[in-house]
Order: C-alpha cells, then sequence, then structure tokens
C-alpha cells in the first residue's frame, strides 16, 4: 500500500478549511496564500491551463487530427528561362522531357511553368498549369500551350455479394393482369365454347 492508495473511511466527513482567523487557527498569517503576487489578492481567479503569459501545455503540443495536406495538389515549378536554356526551337516539352533534362525532381502532381526569365524559342509546353505570364510568354514567341489533367486515382468497386445456396431462390412475381382485361378474356372464352360443342355434334 502507497500513501496516495490511502482512503477516508466511507462515510467519514471533516471539517470546512476556515481561513483568515490568525496565527493561532492553524493556517498562519497569510492563511494558505503565500506573500503577496496575484494569488495572494482578495478575488483573484486564473483560468485553468494559464502559465503566467508563456506559451501554454496545449499550445505547445502537436497538432492531430484531420487535415487536407494529403488531399493537395503539389506541382513541381519549372521557370521559362530553363526551358530556354534546355530545350532546342522546335522541341516538344511534357513532364518526362523536363525530368530528363534535370529540371524537375522528386514526386508530384504535375508540372507547373512559371514566367521567370525570358523565352525567346518557339516550343510546345505540355503541363499541368501555366501562370499567366508564362502562357502569355510562350504564346508571344510562337509557341504552344497544352493542359493535361493530373491523373485520378480510381477507387476500387464494392464486389457483388453471392446469394447463400441455402436460400431457395426467389420467384419472380407474376404480372398482374387489369381486371377488364381478365373480363374481356373470360367472355372470349364463353363464347368460343359453343362452336366446339357444334363441331363435336
Amino acid at each position: 500500500m502507497r500513501l496516495h492508495d490511502l482512503k477516508p473511511k466511507a462515510g467519514a466527513r471533516s471539517r470546512r478549511k476556515r481561513i483568515g482567523r490568525g496565527r493561532g487557527s492553524g493556517q498562519g498569517k497569510t492563511s494558505g496564500r503565500g506573500t503577496k503576487g496575484q494569488l495572494s489578492r482578495a478575488g483573484s481567479s486564473v483560468r485553468p491551463g494559464f502559465e503566467g503569459g508563456q506559451m501554454p501545455i496545449y499550445r505547445r503540443l502537436p497538432k492531430r487530427g484531420f487535415n487536407n495536406a494529403r488531399f493537395t495538389t503539389t506541382y513541381l515549378p519549372v521557370n521559362l528561362k530553363g526551358l530556354e536554356e534546355k530545350f532546342e526551337a522546335g522541341a516538344r516539352v511534357d513532364e518526362e522531357a523536363i525530368r530528363n533534362a534535370g529540371l524537375a525532381n522528386g514526386k508530384c502532381d504535375g508540372v507547373k511553368i512559371l514566367g521567370v526569365g525570358k523565352l525567346t524559342k518557339k516550343l510546345a509546353v505540355v503541363a499541368s498549369a501555366f501562370s499567366a505570364s508564362a502562357k502569355t510568354a510562350i504564346e508571344a514567341a510562337g509557341g504552344s500551350c497544352e493542359l493535361i489533367s493530373p491523373p485520378v486515382e480510381e477507387k476500387p468497386k464494392p464486389k457483388a455479394k453471392k446469394p447463400k445456396a441455402d436460400s431457395p431462390a426467389e420467384e419472380a412475381p407474376k404480372a398482374e393482369v387489369p381486371a377488364e382485361e381478365a373480363e374481356s378474356s373470360d367472355e372470349a372464352g364463353e363464347a368460343s365454347e359453343p362452336e366446339g360443342d357444334a363441331q363435336k355434334e
């Protein structure tokens, strides 16, 4: 057994601590409040978790939970000056060519062309995104801009559940015949009966 395991007897009650009754009360001159400071004043209160103005523990801890970071679309930026240096006039510039030229590296959802630098060559650029200035500069040099959409991951389709072998096959419901058609069919049957009797005779 340890100190934190000790509990008062069931039903036991203790008297309320009466403070502010002087040195003879057992609580001392300052009634357990210490000497000076914010918490020694009458009517003072501090909200739970307040640490005197320093960064509290609930803000120092890292955040956990859901965020949209995993669903964001990330592009590798490529500037016009890189296209000017690495490609010749009339070349077709796509993501594969950009990676082979060493202008982009790493995982991404596509390549975005930015308008930093000057472009004087006619290029057919294929990318996932263009900045407005880059698109204007490419077209002004006689080139073309072609947008491609990033690949979309296909979600697996749920498998269809097979019917159990023990359960009997459900019978297809019979189509209901309108009452008017049923009556007309009965009348037609009655009308055809005498003809059959006449042929027998």
